[in-house]
């Protein structure tokens, strides 16, 4: 029994903190022509400014170690938007009442939301051709958020959050 609690405790953890990424880019973008980044100066990205510091000294090293290098006249821009919101319980509760009898039958059935909403954020990666000014990749990130978390928590956070939208850029040829 404690082994079922225990493995019951880990995927609860571990389900609050997953990260869902979706992906769209332009497939006539050939991704090997882009060897240099930078930031758009404008950026309002939505994130507290010590975030903001954590994802972008995270999305650098990543974008180095993929041979990509941060320039003051770049191949592509980066944007960054973000946004948090109520996510909807995840799990809840069926009560159903039914009869039934000589062929005839009847039911009710009701859903009850068990536990609170949790916080949701939403991080939207865009990158843009600085030539053409023009979106050619975009990667949205949807993940759970505590604000109350710890400086250690947050950079961790950040940095599956990276880690998992990264992992599909550039997109293979097909």
């Amino acid at each position: 029994m404690r082994l079922v609690y225990s493995l019951l405790m880990i995927f609860l953890v571990l389900s609050c903190s997953t990260v869902r990424v979706n992906y769209d880019y332009d497939k006539a973008i050939d991704f090997s022509s882009y060897t240099t980044y930078n930031y758009y100066s404008d950026m309002r990205t939505g994130l507290s400014q010590l975030d903001e510091k954590r994802l972008i000294r995270i999305l650098d090293s990543t974008m180095t170690i993929r041979g990509y290098r941060l320039a003051e006249e770049p191949d592509f821009f980066v944007n960054i938007l973000s946004n948090e919101f109520q996510g909807a319980p995840s799990s809840s509760v069926g009560v159903g009442i039914g009869g039934g009898g000589r062929n005839v039958g009847g039911g009710i059935s009701l859903g009850l939301p068990v536990g609170s909403p949790s916080v949701q954020r939403n991080i939207q990666f865009d990158f843009v051709d600085a030539q053409r000014d023009a979106l050619f990749w975009q990667a949205t990130a949807q993940s759970g958020y505590r604000e109350n978390a710890s400086p250690s928590v947050r950079e961790s956070n950040l940095r599956a959050l990276v880690k998992k939208v990264f992992s599909k850029f550039p997109p293979k040829a097909k």
